[in-house]
């Protein structure tokens, strides 16, 4: 193996030749550039690993890697040189071909290395979900360990395993801001629900507890910085004073609590009947008040028994289902003054009921996410001067087009959103509503795309995937249950 110039191989193919790594390029953050066994015969992406700041790519002629001139003849790595490559041999900006249509149901979303931006996004993308699906089959089996040993001991488990795993997802999910929300087989199964539910809990609402420490601490600096600027109050000299960031609402080892807290907040769950936790008919009044003791009875009991003296912890545990504003009903236990409740615990009562309504139960199906935010924000918008920044950041995490459903755009199409900042969208049918026997590229949804107008028509009800899963492309429907 040799490190190999990205000037000299992007020589190599712009003279007609062909070159193969035999090993995976990733750019500084983890993102594959380049898989290993694709044979790269045009120059762009060679052109986007050398935009990504790679000056030398190893070549790995052991694992199939290959240089290959414009004849086909193979080309020793010891005579490829780089130092004599003119400046004026790199093209600045080479024409956009397009690649030919292929048949949609033997295609895939993601490509394997980026000739275009979008591409790049498509394999950040990729990779998110592949890490996503690792860290929730790791997550999933801690939390089942965890009940597992409560059911068996009549109430202990191994809380420092727990810490330990929690502590890598919440560093993973505030990186991904929710990245598990690119996994969708929640739509398509009730399978384990306590399982995905503990661990969707953790997800969303460590991105909403991340984005309202952003924002919250930034409102906070910005007002201290205008008093102090307008002198209103300054009890330093000018002198002393240094712009800096002086407040932080919550720092990252709570953040690991509040995660922490997040992951186990069902666990009273386990010491409540099976056969009423899952019941597919209305709950009587007496199972009703059952299922109410998980938290603040079950839940503190089971923090006691395993001595967790952890304060965030316990809090969530024993109180995500109280009021989120004073006076509010159905909630427990009874709290007299709402804004008592820590910012914390209140956005995992968020997180829970987003996630309880938009999975799908054995007694009940899945309400389409879009539809969720909205009805939560009406529910508790006006309620609360704090709740209103609680629920900006809970809107702002979980998105207006969440990745995994189904909009509409204003030329009739409908499309699958795999990225919400934008959206980047995968169109899959036409005008009149029939799947498309081709797969077109994606587009960022609010850009003018050939002439069409690929906007969101804001006009028609955002649908998940099940509710149109048989005008779904079978790559889609693949992609979705490989989840």
């Amino acid at each position: 193996m040799a490190d190999v110039s990205i000037d000299a191989l992007m020589k190599i193919v712009k003279a007609g030749g062909q070159v193969k790594t035999g090993v995976d390029v990733y750019n500084p953050k983890g993102v594959l550039l380049l898989a290993r066994d694709v044979l790269v015969s045009t120059y762009r992406p060679l052109e986007i690993i050398k935009k990504n700041g790679i000056g030398f790519v190893p070549v790995n002629i052991d694992s199939n890697g290959v240089l290959l001139d414009e004849h086909g003849n193979e080309i020793a790595l010891e005579t490829v040189d780089a130092a004599d490559i003119p400046a004026d041999t790199i093209p600045s900006g080479m024409p956009e071909i397009p690649d030919p249509v292929r048949p949609a149901e033997t295609d895939t979303i993601f490509p394997p290395t980026a000739t275009n931006e979008i591409e790049v996004r498509l394999i950040e993308i990729e990779e998110k979900r592949r890490q996503a699906i690792r860290k929730h089959a790791e997550a999933k089996k801690c939390i089942k360990n965890v009940l597992k040993n409560i059911q068996e001991t009549g109430g202990q488990f191994d809380y420092t395993d727990v810490e330990k795993t929690v502590s890598d997802l919440a560093e993973f999910l505030i990186v991904g801001e929710n990245p598990f929300s690119c996994l969708t087989q929640e739509i398509f199964s009730y399978d384990e629900y306590l399982y995905n539910h503990s661990i969707n809990v953790c997800a969303i609402g460590t991105a909403v507890i991340n984005r309202f420490n952003q924002q919250f601490s930034k409102i906070v600096n910005d007002h201290i910085k205008g008093e102090i600027a307008s002198d209103i109050y300054n009890p330093f000299s000018r002198e002393s004073i240094q712009e800096t960031q002086g407040f932080t609402c919550f720092h990252p080892h709570e953040i690991d609590d509040i995660s922490l807290g997040f992951f186990l907040h069902d666990i009273g769950k386990t010491l409540v009947a099976d056969h009423i936790i899952n019941k597919k008919g209305r709950l009587t009044q007496a199972e009703y008040m059952e299922v109410k003791k998980h938290s603040y009875e079950h839940g503190a009991a089971l923090m006691e028994e395993n001595q967790i003296r952890n304060a965030c912890v316990k809090h969530i545990v024993c109180f995500h289902h109280a009021p989120l504003y004073t006076c509010e009903e159905n909630s427990y236990p009874e709290i007299a003054d709402a804004t008592t409740i820590p910012i914390y615990t209140r956005i995992c009562k968020l997180a829970d009921i987003y996630d309880a309504m938009t999975s799908r139960r054995c007694y009940k199906e899945a309400i389409n996410p879009v539809n969720v935010v909205t009805r939560i924000f009406r529910s508790y918008a006006k309620k609360d001067r704090m709740l209103q920044y609680i629920l900006h950041a809970f809107v702002k995490s979980i998105g207006i087009y969440p990745p995994g459903s189904i909009v509409y755009l204003q030329n009739g199409r409908m499309a699958y959103v795999l990225e919400s900042n934008g959206p980047l969208v995968l169109p899959f049918t036409d005008e009149k509503g029939n799947t498309l026997k081709y797969k077109p590229d994606p587009v960022v949804a609010d850009t003018f795309h050939e002439k069409t107008l690929h906007l969101v028509d804001n006009r028609k009800s955002i649908q998940s995937p099940r509710e149109v899963y048989h005008l779904l492309p079978g790559y889609l429907r693949n992609f979705l249950m490989q989840n």
